[in-house]
C-alpha cells in the first residue's frame, strides 16, 4: 500500500462482493409459504434488495443476491472500515395483498450482520452460515425449540487480498471495549425515558502523525439488579435489532480481581466491587470498536506508550438531541458537556514482550488539562468533538431509516468537522501550568463516588514479539557431561576409628619386628620366664633403639593422620579451641577413648589398601573464570579472589589470567594490587594490548603521568589500527589539557572507524556479488542444459553480471580520512542521503576487539586505473561516488564498551562526557544504559535509576535497560520489581549483554518465592548456556524442594564437581542422603558442610531436624 506523500501510486479502489446465497428453515406471519426478500446495508448505507423469492419450511429461498462495497487506500479509513463495520442482512417477508389494498405490506423476520474481519486477514473467499436473530413481533420469535433455526448462506469474495502479506506482518489491530461504569456520582439516577447521552472517548493514532477520537455513545443507565447478556456489540451498525446488535462469538471476558491491570484489585477493594457492581446504578455500553493500525499508526502507539505509559479516556454526559423545529440546521457545536471526567489507563503491559490484552477497572478523575498534559504529554481534550459525534450516532440512531443523500457513509462520524485537538505535546510544562483551568466540580464527584470504568484492550499481534519458549530436557542428568569415575572413598566416624585399629596394629606389628631382630636369640623354646630385672634392662634397651634409630618417632607420625582423623570425624573439632582449659579437657577425653581403642585394635588385624591417585581438575581455565565473573555479580568477592587465584595457581605464565586478576583488583579498589597484576602482565608479554592499556590507566590514576604515556603510546604502536587504543590515548591527553595530542589521536580512531564501516560494506558487497554469480552460474547451467549447442553470438555472455561502478581508492592508513573527505566533498550537495546510525553495540566475546584491517580491494582498482592507456586516461567516464558509510558505534562508546569491562571508571566517566558532547541530537538508549553501568559500579543507586528510566523511555525493547532495571531493583532488594524486569529481558528476541546473570537472579526470586518449577526451569537454562556451580545448587534446591530426589542428587554432585567447597551443596547433599537411607554419606556431606563453613542456620536448622527424624546423621549422636 503507498501513501502519495511519498510519491508513489496509490492503489486502486478494490471491490468486495457479498452473495447472499439461500436462507433456511424461514416461516412466514400466514404459514410456512411465504415471498421474503433480502435487503443490505453497509453502516448507513444501503447496498440494495433483492427479488422477491417464495419458499416454503422444507424449501430454501435461494436469492443468489449480490452486492459490493469498495474498499479504497487511500489512507486507512477505508480499511479501518472494514474492521469495524459488518454488513447488516434483514430478510423481510412481503405479505399478499388484500382487497383494496395499493401497497405491499412487510414484516421483518430477522437480521444478521457478515463479518468482514477475515479479509483483513488476508483472505480472499470466506464462505459463511449465519444464524438469522428474530426481530420483536417476528413470527420467527416463539419457534419451539426442537424445530431447526432459520439461517443464511453467503459468500464474500475480492479479487485480491485487502493486505499481502509484508503488509500484515507490519500491520496490526486493536479491539478496544468499554463494558460499563459502576459507583456512579449520587445525580445519576435510572429514569424510565431516558434524559442523557453517556459517552466514552480516546484519541486512538490512525497514521504515523494524526490521530482521531474513538466515541462510545448511547450508554444505558440501568439498576445495579439488571443483568445484561454477557456478549460484546457493534459499534456502527444503527439498523441493527435484537440479536444481530451482538458480534456473533465475541463474548465479555470474566476473570479474577488478581487477573486485572487495572486500579481496583487489591482486597480491599474487592468487597467494595462486589456491592457497586451488584445494587448501585450502573451505565453499560458493552460495545467493542476494532481499530485497524498501519505500520506508522503501530509505531506511534509505541512511542506514546513508552513515553507516558497512560493513556486518557474520557468519560462525559450530554443531553440526548432533539429533532430540530425550524428549518435551520441544529447547530452541532454547541453540545453541553457535563460530568467531564477522565481514566488514566496504564498501557505499558502491553510494551511487555508477547502482551497482547490488558483489562481491568479504571479509576475516572475529574477532567483538568493541566493534569491531563502532567501525565499523558497531550494538550487538551477531545469530549467537544466526541459530543458532536456522540450526537450524531444518537439521531441516526433514534431515525434508522433516514440514509445520507449522496449514498455514502457520513466519515464525519470519525472525524468530525474539526481535526483532533489531542496531540503530542509540543510547548513546555510551563505554559499549561500558566493556563489555571476552572475547577471541575462535576467531574470531582467521579473522586467521591470512586467510580470506575472496565475497559479491555486487546491487540492481534503483540508490540513487542516474545522469544519462542527454549525447551528443556527430561531429565537433569542429560545436561550433565560425562565424567571419569571417581575412586570411591568412604568416610566417617565409624570408618575414622577402623583406620586407627589399622594403624596400631601395623605399630604393633613392626614394634614385634624390631623386637625380635634384637631379642630373637635369647629366646630358647621351653625356658622359664626371665628375672624382671633382666626385662626391664630390654625394654630400656629397645627404647634406646627406637629413640636413637628415629624409629619411634616414624611410628608417631603413622599414628598421627588417624588420630587425627578421629578428631575431626568423631569429635567434629576443626577450629582452634577457645583456651587452655577447654584444650586440656579435650585432650584428657581424647586420651582415655584412644587407649580404649588401641587395646581393641591389637586384637585386630586389617589389610590397608591402596590409595587411589587424585584425579586431574576438571575445570578448565574459561570455566573458573566465568565461576570468578559469576562470583562478581553475586558480590561475592572473596569466592571471586580464590577463583583467580587458582587460575594464576594453575598456570603463572598466562598473561590473560594477571590480566584478568587485576581488573578484579581494580573493581575491589585494591590499585597497588592491581597495578602488580598489570605490570606482571605486560613483562610475559609485552605486545599485550589490554595489559598494556590497564598499566597507562592505572599509572594516569596515580598521576604518574609520563609512564602512562609511555604506555598509551606502545599500545598504539603495537596495534596501529585499534580504535579503542587511539580513543584512550586522546582521553588521556584530554585529562592533560593537552588539546592538540588529544585531537590527533581522536582524529586517528575516527578514520579507523570509518575504515572499518568501509570494510564492512565491501564484505558485504563481496558477499551478495558472490551470492549474485553462484545465482548466474545456476541459471547458466539450465540453460545450456535446455539449449545444448545453441551458438553465441560474438562479444556475448550467457552470464551477465551487472558492471559496478568503480569509485576512487580508498587508501588505509593516515591518508584514509583526506581520501574520504575529499571523496564526500567532490559530491554536490542533496545528491546523496546520509546513512542513519544505528544505535547500540553488539555483544561482544572478548574484552576488546584485537581484529585487524587488512588493505582496502580499492587499492587494486587504483593500481589498475594507473596502468590504462593515454586514451583512458583522457576520456572522462561516468563516475558514481558512494557516500561514506557512517559507523554504526562511535569511538568513545566502544572505549566505554572496553572501560566498562575492565573496571576502569574514571576513563569511562570521560569517554562518556565525549560521547554526550559529539552526540548532536542528545543522549542515545545506549548511552544513559552505559552510563547507569558505571553509576552501579560506584553503588549510585539513585543516579542510575534515572538513566535507566531514560533508557527504557528511548527504546523500551532495549533488553539491556531492562537487564539493569532488574539487577537495581535487586541489589536494593524489590524482587518483585526485579523478577518483572527479568521476565521482561528474557522474553526479547534479542538477548542481553549478560543472561547468565539473569538466569540466576531471577531462579533464585523465584525460589524465595516458591515457585520452585520455574526455579528449576530457570536454573537449568542457566546451566544449558553456561553451567556453574551456583547454577547446578539452584537445580538442585527447587529439585529437592518438588520432591525429585534422584534428580536433586543428579544436580548437586554435578555443583560439587565444580566445586567442592560450596558449603551450601555439602548441606542439600546431606538432606538428600538422609532422605534416601544412606547414613554414612550424610554423616561425610554433613562434616563436610561443617568443615567448609556452612552458616545458614535455617539449612542447618533444617538438617539437624531432619537428623532427628531419621535417628542418624550427626557422628556427635
Amino acid at each position: 500500500m503507498a501513501d502519495m506523500d511519498d510519491g508513489r501510486q496509490v492503489r486502486p479502489t478494490e471491490t468486495i462482493n457479498i452473495t447472499v446465497l439461500r436462507s433456511r428453515h424461514l416461516k412466514g406471519s400466514k404459514g410456512d409459504v411465504l415471498t421474503s426478500h433480502v435487503k443490505a446495508e453497509f453502516g448507513t448505507t444501503s447496498l440494495g434488495e433483492s427479488a422477491k423469492i417464495e419458499s416454503s419450511g422444507d424449501t430454501a429461498a435461494e436469492y443468489n443476491f449480490n452486492c459490493n462495497v469498495q474498499c479504497d487506500f487511500d489512507g486507512p479509513e477505508g480499511l479501518d472500515s472494514i474492521a469495524h463495520k459488518p454488513v447488516l442482512l434483514t430478510v423481510i417477508e412481503v405479505l399478499p395483498k388484500e382487497k383494496k389494498q395499493k401497497e405491499e405490506k412487510t414484516v421483518v423476520l430477522g437480521q444478521c450482520t457478515v463479518d468482514l474481519l477475515p479479509l483483513l486477514r488476508g483472505e480472499i473467499r470466506h464462505k459463511a452460515t449465519l444464524a438469522l436473530h428474530p426481530v420483536v413481533g417476528s413470527p420467527l420469535e416463539n419457534l419451539p425449540s426442537d424445530l431447526p433455526k432459520p439461517e443464511l448462506d453467503i459468500l464474500v469474495t475480492v479479487q485480491s487480498p485487502l493486505l499481502y502479506e509484508e503488509n500484515l506482518a507490519d500491520t496490526n489491530l486493536l479491539r478496544v471495549t468499554v463494558e460499563s461504569a459502576f459507583s456512579l456520582p449520587d445525580p445519576w439516577t435510572p429514569t424510565p425515558a431516558p434524559q442523557f447521552n453517556y459517552t466514552v472517548t480516546l484519541p486512538l493514532p490512525v497514521t504515523a502523525e494524526k490521530e482521531v477520537p474513538v466515541v462510545f455513545a448511547n450508554g444505558l443507565l440501568k439498576p445495579g439488579q439488571e443483568k445484561e447478556p454477557p456478549q460484546k456489540k457493534w459499534m456502527t451498525v444503527p439498523n441493527a435489532q435484537s440479536g444481530a446488535s451482538f458480534i456473533p462469538d465475541s463474548f465479555l471476558t470474566a476473570s479474577s480481581y488478581d487477573e486485572e491491570d487495572g486500579d481496583f484489585r487489591t482486597k480491599e477493594d474487592r468487597s467494595f466491587r462486589v456491592e457497586a457492581e451488584s445494587e448501585k446504578p450502573k451505565v453499560v455500553w458493552n460495545v467493542e470498536r476494532r481499530c485497524y493500525l498501519e505500520q506508522g499508526a503501530v509505531t506511534s502507539f509505541q512511542n506514546k506508550i513508552a513515553m507516558s505509559r497512560v493513556w486518557p479516556v474520557e468519560i462525559m454526559r450530554t443531553p440526548i438531541p432533539q429533532a430540530s423545529k425550524g428549518k435551520g440546521k441544529e447547530r452541532d457545536d454547541d453540545v453541553p458537556v457535563s460530568f467531564h471526567g477522565v481514566a488514566y489507563v496504564d498501557m505499558a503491559p502491553l510494551l511487555y514482550p508477547g502482551v497482547k490484552k490488558i483489562r481491568g477497572a479504571y479509576k475516572v478523575m475529574a477532567f483538568n488539562e493541566h493534569e491531563v498534559f502532567e501525565k499523558t504529554k497531550r494538550t487538551g481534550g477531545v469530549a467537544q468533538e466526541a459530543a458532536r459525534i456522540a450526537s450524531g450516532l444518537s439521531r441516526s440512531t433514534a431515525t434508522p431509516a433516514k440514509a445520507s443523500k449522496d449514498g455514502k457513509e457520513g466519515k464525519p462520524k470519525e472525524g468530525g468537522k474539526k481535526p483532533s485537538t489531542t496531540k503530542a505535546a509540543d510547548g513546555s510544562s510551563s505554559d499549561m501550568a500558566d493556563q489555571q483551568a476552572p475547577p471541575n466540580l462535576e467531574g470531582q464527584q467521579y473522586v467521591e463516588a470512586r467510580s470506575y470504568l472496565i475497559l479491555e484492550f486487546v491487540l492481534d499481534k503483540p508490540l513487542v514479539p516474545k522469544r519462542p519458549p527454549e525447551e528443556l530436557a527430561k531429565k537433569v542428568a542429560e545436561y550433565i557431561p560425562p565424567r571419569p569415575l571417581f575412586p570411591r572413598r568412604t568416610n566417617g566416624a565409624q570408618r575414622a576409628v577402623e583406620d586407627f585399629h589399622t594403624q596400631v596394629a601395623g605399630v604393633a606389628n613392626l614394634l614385634l619386628d624390631e623386637f625380635r631382630e634384637l631379642f630373637g636369640e635369647e629366646f630358647i623354646p621351653g625356658q622359664e620366664t626371665p628375672d624382671p630385672r633382666k626385662l626391664e634392662e630390654r625394654r630400656k634397651k629397645l627404647i634406646y633403639e627406637l629413640n636413637t634409630s628415629g624409629k619411634y618417632f616414624a611410628f608417631k607420625e603413622q599414628l598421627k593422620h588417624a588420630v587425627v582423623k578421629i578428631v575431626r570425624e568423631k569429635y567434629l573439632k576443626t577450629t582452634a579451641f577457645a583456651s587452655k582449659e577447654e584444650l586440656q579437657a579435650f585432650l584428657s577425653e581424647l586420651y582415655v577413648y584412644l587407649v580404649d581403642q588401641m587395646h581393641v585394635g591389637l586384637s585386630k588385624v586389617v589389610s590397608l589398601e591402596d590409595q587411589a591417585p587424585v584425579p586431574e581438575p576438571l575445570t578448565d581455565s574459561a570455566q573458573l573464570k566465568h565461576f570468578a565473573r559469576e562470583a562478581e555479580v553475586n558480590e561475592n568477592f572473596q569466592l571471586a579472589e580464590r577463583y583467580y587465584q587458582e587460575r594464576l595457581a594453575r598456570n603463572r605464565s598466562d598473561p590473560d589470567h594477571w590480566f584478568d586478576y587485576g581488573c578484579f583488583c581494580l573493581l575491589t579498589g585494591n590499585h597497588a594490587k592491581a597495578e602488580e597484576c598489570f605490570k606482571e602482565t605486560v613483562s610475559i608479554d609485552q605486545q599485550h594490548l589490554p595489559g598494556l592499556l590497564l598499566y597507562g590507566i592505572v599509572s594516569a590514576m596515580e598521576e604518574r603521568h609520563e609512564m602512562a604515556e609511555t604506555f598509551f603510546e606502545n599500545a598504539t604502536c603495537v596495534e596501529s589500527d585499534n580504535v579503542v587504543a587511539w580513543t584512550l590515548l586522546g582521553l588521556f591527553y584530554d585529562g592533560l589539557g593537552n588539546d592538540i595530542r588529544a585531537e590527533m589521536a581522536f582524529s586517528e580512531a575516527n578514520k579507523l572507524n570509518v575504515q572499518a564501516a568501509i570494510h564492512k560494506r565491501d564484505e558485504e558487497k563481496a558477499a551478495m556479488r558472490r551470492a549474485h554469480d553462484e545465482e548466474g552460474r545456476t541459471s547458466v547451467s539450465d540453460a545450456g542444459e535446455r539449449e545444448e549447442g545453441t551458438p553465441r553470438e560474438s562479444g556475448e555472455d550467457v552470464l551477465s553480471v551487472p558492471k559496478v561502478m568503480e569509485t576512487a581508492a580508498t587508501p588505509t592508513g593516515d591518508g584514509a580520512g583526506a581520501a574520504a573527505a575529499a571523496a564526500a566533498a567532490s559530491v554536490p550537495p542533496g545528491s546523496v542521503k546520509s546513512s542513519s546510525s544505528v544505535a547500540g553495540s553488539a555483544k561482544k566475546g572478548s574484552v576488546i576487539n584485537l581484529e585487524k584491517h587488512g588493505s582496502q580491494p580499492a587499492e587494486s582498482v587504483a593500481s589498475r586505473r594507473e596502468g590504462e592507456g593515454e586514451g583512458s586516461r583522457h576520456s572522462t567516464p561516468e563516475v558514481v561516488r558512494e557516500p561514506t558509510p557512517v559507523p554504526s558505534t562511535s569511538v568513545y562508546m566502544q572505549a566505554v564498551e572496553f572501560l566498562l569491562e575492565v573496571k576502569a571508571t574514571k576513563f569511562a566517566e570521560r569517554a562518556l562526557a565525549h560521547e554526550l558532547l559529539a552526540k548532536g541530537g542528545g543522549p542515545s538508549a545506549e548511552y544513559n544504559v552505559a552510563l547507569a553501568r558505571l553509576h552501579m559500579q560506584k553503588k549510585e543507586y539513585a543516579d542510575a535509576e534515572a538513566c535507566l528510566k531514560e533508557a527504557t523511555s528511548m527504546d523500551f525493547q532495549n533488553p539491556d535497560a531492562w537487564a539493569m532495571t532488574g539487577h537495581l531493583n535487586y541489589m536494593r532488594g524489590d524482587m518483585a520489581v526485579a523478577k518483572d524486569c527479568y521476565d521482561r529481558t528474557l522474553s526479547f528476541v534479542r538477548d542481553a549483554q549478560d543472561t547468565h546473570a539473569i538466569y540466576l537472579r531471577l531462579a533464585s526470586i523465584c525460589l524465595q518465592d516458591a515457585e520452585f518449577e520455574k526455579a528449576k526451569n530457570t536454573f537449568l537454562l542457566a546451566c544449558k548456556h553456561s553451567p556453574s556451580c551456583v547454577s547446578w545448587l539452584g537445580v538442585g534446591i527447587a529439585c529437592y524442594r518438588l520432591g525429585e530426589l534422584s534428580e536433586a542428587e543428579d544436580a548437586l554432585s554435578e555443583a560439587n564437581i565444580l566445586n567442592n567447597a560450596d558449603p551450601e551443596v555439602w548441606g542439600y547433599l546431606s538432606l538428600v542422603c538422609l532422605q534416601t537411607g544412606r547414613q554414612l554419606e550424610a554423616e561425610q556431606a554433613y562434616k563436610y558442610a561443617i568443615k567448609v563453613g556452612l552458616h545458614d542456620e535455617g539449612l542447618m536448622s533444617e538438617i539437624h531436624d531432619m537428623q532427628q527424624t531419621v535417628g542418624f546423621g550427626d557422628p556427635t549422636f
